[in-house]
């Protein structure tokens, strides 16, 4: 069996997967958000589950609220749920809940939101002890059949065994009865150490139904009577409609209506989406730009660049000691500034959503990496109730962090409510999807460094400038104003920690929030943290003639698990052995999303402006490994992401607008460009980190150290396209 069941729809009942699943038993838990203490099916109408059915036939549905856009984060879930079950692997299939039907029962499913490599660490624990409880359920239920204690009772693959007697029976046969048992109030889990499912690399669940074609997209939702829609916002963040000439465009093929979209869009509605594009490329519209059309790359740059001065108020994320007086006061300093870009996030499926709208119920299809954000958003654009709502999820066609945002959807509920009662699809075209998206943003870094007569660091400033993601997406989660996400990677403490220690340290942000929206990108300020400072801590270690790992390893010495991956990730590529002739390599560490990770690259140079890479490869300790195959695919595209990103990304700005409309402008790097990628996994255990992130940070640092090695020239701006360098 192994799959993710997909929606099914017809016109009049909507049914989601199989919700209704037939006798079974359908188990909850009460977690610490709220939430019954156990949802039990009725003897011969099962309700909607929480976490776990057991169908008569043996066939196991797991329910998992997080997102799936690629990570794996759905097939590690429903091992660690059949873990606890012990149940048999080959019979378990997955299916989504959605956020309305959690939100009736007092959010019984938890937090929805998939981002920041959480998927499997934030909700580990108690999806754990939804099988665990499920299991002790299932195994008295046949103990009570026997009349013989539960104590006597075993379970492998689903099947109960009474020890003495050599009864059997399955998890279908007792499901029934067990779903009237009331839940154990504790439950014991495994030591990962026991594990036989989970801890295992095993294939993942929607490999089948991908390759099949058969998977469901929002861009593949149909529906009866379904129109499209196609949209065009203005241009410039910020700016608004001023007039459109429907008239120009109401007779052409297919049309069906054009409507004004909040203050800054229109759509055109028709039978095709081919159609509504069409229609809507030759509608006359008049945009009001506002000031924010004379905003451009040069100017954000040189707005940013004054943030650098210390004399311009800054937000302190990470301080010890007294950087200013032993600066002064060193035998010799080193300084340089870096910046990063804006990055696109550019998914493979454009945004999307579609929506159906009636005065009495608002439901939308979409992928969303925060069901219960985009269901918060069906609300407001609806105006209706929450028991009039919801939102089904689909399978994400890439997400990244875009789409944790919700306005694709609040913009298909706003065509839908003027079409009352008739499915409409909304999807961007790629240009729409290119030049409004929420991008990472856009930074620049002062570093110093100072020394003592012997060579020993004695003092490091870091000194950021640029946007804050929290001020536009989440100001209510900012801290007096500043953003400690903002110091993902350098910050004092916590999951995102600098790993070095130096006697005298300031790490602080000149905040600059130029209007170009940022969002969270794919490992998001761990990025470009992890850049200035690895790089940076490269260029230390050559001012102090000291070869750059032992250069980090003497600063090391109060963050073992940082050393240990770096020490890691040096053996692998064999640092202290001679690399062959033509060959360079560079090496940095980071941690990110409470896991510890370091890269290290060999490269080859060609006419110093062509980069081969040869090998990269990563270790990694985020506490527990689930599925170690699927965490070296993890790394291998968090290897793609980061250096696509450090070649052939960055994205622009002129009159206000975003100037990369396609891929031929905001390339991706090919099967031919990618190297050798190798992992080494060190998990610690006692903690749990995530995987879909933190790898990225390490990529372009790696390399761009190893190109130092390689021509003695330092790149502190990236692109690399706009040094004139490229693949090999």
């Amino acid at each position: 069996m192994n799959k993710h069941v997909s929606p099914k729809m017809n016109r009049r009942a909507f049914v989601i997967g199989t919700a209704a699943v037939g006798t079974g038993l359908a188990i909850g838990l009460d977690l610490p958000f709220g939430g019954p203490a156990v949802v039990r099916a009725a003897a011969a109408s099962p309700e909607v589950n929480a976490w776990v059915v057991i169908r008569p036939d043996d066939t196991v549905v797991i329910r998992i609220a997080r997102s799936e856009m690629g990570q794996g984060s759905l097939t590690g879930l429903a091992q660690l749920v059949a873990e606890e079950l012990e149940c048999d692997w080959s019979k378990v299939t997955t299916e989504y809940p959605t956020p309305g039907q959690s939100v009736a029962r007092k959010r019984v499913w938890g937090d929805f939101s998939t981002g920041g490599s959480r998927g499997i660490r934030s909700s580990q624990d108690y999806v754990r002890k939804g099988g665990a409880t499920a299991r002790v359920m299932l195994i008295q239920a046949a103990a009570d059949e026997w009349r013989v204690p539960a104590s006597e009772c075993t379970v492998a693959k689903g099947v109960i065994t009474h020890t003495a007697s050599g009864k059997t029976t399955t998890y279908g046969k007792v499901a029934e009865a067990a779903a009237k048992l009331t839940p154990p109030a504790e439950v014991k889990l495994k030591d990962p150490k026991d594990w036989t499912i989970a801890g295992k690399g095993l294939l993942r669940l929607d490999t089948a139904d991908k390759t099949t074609g058969t998977m469901v997209y929002g861009i593949d939702i149909k529906l009866p009577g379904m129109l499209n829609a196609a949209i065009k916002d203005c241009p410039v963040f910020g700016g608004k409609v001023k007039s459109f000439d429907e008239a120009k465009i109401t007779g052409m093929k297919g049309v069906k209506k054009i409507v004004k979209v909040g203050d800054s869009a229109v759509a055109v509605v028709a039978d095709t989406w081919w159609h509504a594009k069409t229609a809507l490329e030759a509608l006359p519209i008049v945009w009001d730009e506002g000031d924010n059309a004379k905003v451009s790359s040069e100017t954000i740059a040189k707005w940013l660049a004054e943030g650098l001065d210390d004399t311009q108020p800054a937000y302190v994320g990470n301080k010890n000691g007294d950087v200013k007086a032993a600066i002064a006061g060193a035998a010799k300093k080193v300084e340089a500034v870096y910046n990063y870009p804006y990055q696109n996030h550019a998914t493979m499926e454009p945004m999307n959503a579609t929506a159906l709208y009636t005065a009495d119920k608002c439901e939308v299809w979409c992928g969303t990496q925060n069901g219960e954000a985009a269901f918060a958003a069906v609300l407001e654009a609806s105006g209706l109730p929450a028991e009039k709502c919801d939102v089904h999820k689909v399978m994400l066609g890439g997400g990244f962090g875009r789409r944790g945002m919700t306005d694709y959807v609040r913009q298909a509920v706003a065509i839908a409510k003027q079409m009352p009662g008739t499915p409409i699809k909304l999807l961007w075209s790629r240009e729409e999807d290119m030049t409004h998206g929420r991008y990472h943003p856009i930074t620049q870094c002062k570093m110093t460094g100072a020394f003592d007569a012997d060579n020993n660091l004695i003092a490091l400033h870091y000194r950021l400038s640029g946007q804050s993601i929290l001020f536009s997406v989440r100001p209510d989660a900012l801290q007096n104003g500043m953003d400690p996400a903002a110091f993902q990677g350098v910050a004092q403490s916590g999951e995102a920690a600098l790993g070095y220690s130096v006697p005298n340290l300031l790490v602080e942000h000149s905040m600059r929030n130029p209007h170009v929206p940022p969002g969270f990108w794919r490992g998001v300020n761990v990025n470009h943290n992890a850049i200035y400072m690895e790089c940076f801590m490269d260029e230390l270690a050559h001012a102090a003639g000291q070869d750059p790992l032992e250069f980090r390893r003497k600063l090391m010495g109060k963050n073992p698990k940082h050393l240990a991956v770096l020490n890691a990730v040096a053996e692998k590529i064999g640092w202290t052995t001679p690399a062959p002739q033509g060959v360079y390599r560079g090496i940095a560490q980071v941690m990110g999303y409470g896991s510890y990770v370091a890269g290290a690259a060999e490269i080859s140079v060609t006419d110093g402006s062509k980069i081969k890479v040869l090998r990269i490869v990563a270790s990694t300790d985020p506490g527990y490994v689930v599925n170690p195959a699927q965490v070296e695919r993890q790394i291998a595209g968090s290897f793609v992401y980061g250096l696509s990103a450090l070649f052939y990304g960055g994205c622009t700005v002129k009159d206000g607008r975003i100037e990369q409309t396609n891929f031929d402008t905001f390339n991706s790097m090919r099967i031919n460009e990618m190297p050798k990628v190798e992992s080494v996994m060190v998990p610690s255990g006692g903690f749990w980190g995530g995987v879909g992130e933190p790898t990225i940070g390490v990529a372009a640092p790696a390399v761009l150290n190893a190109y130092f090695a390689a021509t003695g020239k330092r790149i502190r701006s990236v692109p690399l396209r706009d040094q004139n360098i490229s693949f090999a």
